[in-house]
């Protein structure tokens, strides 16, 4: 009688394609070493699984939980992921009919939803204090064939990235974020507020921690240190560079913000970031939300201010840096904020991609940008320009953001559009001291249009390609649809100083 096919060898076909990272050789020496290194912590930590994460196109992580045992295996062969994340919206609402030719995306391999694979990034890896033997990594997505996914966030800023290093460049970026701690009320996990496909269930019921709008009171933020501890104190354990915290002006309205890093080491970091805020408010009985302007009163909007510079990498100095008499910033520099100040409008819906995003960009918050222009140190301003002449520190700091955004988007638009601006040298015009004059070109003021923005982008559907851009803009033109209709089932007017319970439902909870 012949013997059973080992436990070991079944345990080797049991995820991914056999052999697939070294087949496609999708690691560098660095992450073949740290693969080793994982194995060695997962045992020695005693890891009972391992969550695989990656980042969706609407800057959520999702992720798939794989046991110690078969982990092995997905550092040899990635793992099989269902590719719904890239054809459902924010809601879950279908947008792209995965059983037709080419999934609806004109894309071979998205024809019928078979799964793509997942390749973890092994520099990514950390192990989850709150969650008991549960290690984290996050992965990039690869057709079967080996081909990137066109249509993965991840997949794009690094493509820009290497477009940078081409340039002997390096991004570096600093993380301002806001966002919102609540106390849980009701969770509303009852058959009742079960929502569907396209219908999110009812947000959870909150109450303030405080009252707020006693701007940086330490007694505010002293109230809740016990959790914003915890929060610290896991944040500098995965080596994320958490520099400050403070209470902002809404109630429980807080800000943290981090050490320049590396651009993709940030991105990485804002996924993770969220993710144990979140998970770790919910364990101690709170909410915590990064959706812009919940639709709570008194609750003012928060933003994700994106701090950016480019440094050469063979001298290790910034190039925004002022070199000539009477310059400001570089002329590297100028010109880079032209390309961001020209295609301003077409960056916006990865800045600001929720409905919800762009009730920040009313004329109830002056601190908010409307208008498409830069300044010097000015907190109004789209583009604020901090440093100058001799700061090595100099660098831009985009205002525009929503705490919710695809931080892999969010970084790469502003590679696009900065990029553009160097090898065209365009001119961004003089700094402007009031960034609200009606003369200037205005921002998009509505998802709507910043999705027509960027559908009439010339640069964005050739650096970003035709088909990223189509499928980005079906699925947050379908998030606009659904929002519209329920303005019009309920009557309502849409209104940019008022945030409706379809917002509430479609990113209080989610975010």
């Amino acid at each position: 009688m012949s013997e059973n096919i080992s436990t070991a060898t079944l345990k080797n076909l049991s995820t991914g394609r056999s052999g697939f990272i070294e087949m496609h050789n999708l690691w560098t020496p660095l992450q073949k070493a740290k693969a080793a290194e994982i194995l060695a912590q997962i045992e020695d930590d005693g890891l009972e699984v391992i969550r695989m994460s990656f980042c969706d196109p609407h800057g959520l992580s999702r992720s798939k939980a794989v046991t110690a045992s078969s982990f092995a295996s997905v550092l040899r062969n990635g793992i099989d992921c269902s590719p719904g994340p890239f054809i459902f919206d924010t809601g879950l609402d279908l947008v792209f009919n995965p059983f037709e030719r080419g999934g609806g995306l004109n894309d071979d391999e998205m024809t019928g939803a078979g799964s793509f694979v997942l390749v973890p990034d092994p520099e990514t890896f950390r192990v989850l204090p709150w969650a008991d033997k549960v290690g984290w990594i996050i992965g990039d997505e690869y057709f079967k064939s080996g081909r990137p996914v066109p249509f993965s966030s991840r997949q794009l800023l690094k493509r820009m990235l290497a477009e940078v290093e081409a340039r002997d460049l390096q991004y570096v970026v600093g993380l301002e974020v806001e966002w919102y701690l609540t106390r849980l009320v009701d969770v509303k996990n009852d058959l009742e507020s079960v929502g569907g496909f396209g219908s999110p269930g009812a947000a959870p019921v909150v109450a303030p921690v405080n009252l707020g709008y006693q701007f940086n009171s330490e007694n505010l933020i002293d109230e809740v240190e016990g959790l914003i501890r915890e929060i610290r104190s896991t944040l500098l354990s995965f080596g994320i560079p958490l520099r400050t915290t403070e209470h902002e002006s809404g109630p429980g309205q807080m800000e943290f913000t981090f050490d320049p890093m590396p651009a993709l080491e940030a991105a990485d970091a804002m996924l993770l970031f969220r993710t144990t805020v979140k998970q770790l408010c919910a364990r101690a009985g709170y909410h915590a939300t990064f959706m812009c302007a919940p639709a709570l009163s008194g609750f003012d909007a928060s933003g994700w201010h994106l701090h950016q510079s480019l440094f050469d990498k063979s001298v290790g100095e910034n190039v925004f840096v002022a070199q000539g008499e009477g310059e400001f910033v570089s002329e590297f520099a100028t010109h880079f904020a032209g390309g961001l100040v020209r295609h301003a409008a077409a960056t916006a819906i990865f800045a600001a991609p929720t409905v919800n995003g762009y009730k920040r960009f009313s004329d109830r918050f002056s601190l908010s940008p409307d208008r498409a222009t830069w300044s010097a140190d000015n907190r109004g301003t789209y583009l604020r320009v901090l440093g100058g002449p001799g700061d090595p520190a100099t660098h831009f700091e985009n205002r525009l953001g929503e705490p919710a955004a695809n931080p892999y988007l969010y970084m790469a638009s502003q590679l696009i559009a900065g990029l553009d601006g160097v090898d065209n040298k365009i001119d961004p015009g003089p700094l402007t001291d009031n960034p609200h004059e009606e003369d200037l070109p205005r921002l998009p003021s509505s998802l709507a249009q910043a999705a027509d923005a960027l559908d009439a982008s010339e640069l964005f559907r050739r650096s970003a390609g035709d088909a990223f851009v189509d499928f980005y803009l079906g699925l947050k033109r379908n998030e606009w649809r659904r929002y519209v209709q329920f303005l019009e089932e309920k009557g309502i007017r849409e209104d940019q100083n008022s945030v409706t319970d379809w917002e509430q439902r479609e990113y209080f909870r989610s975010y």
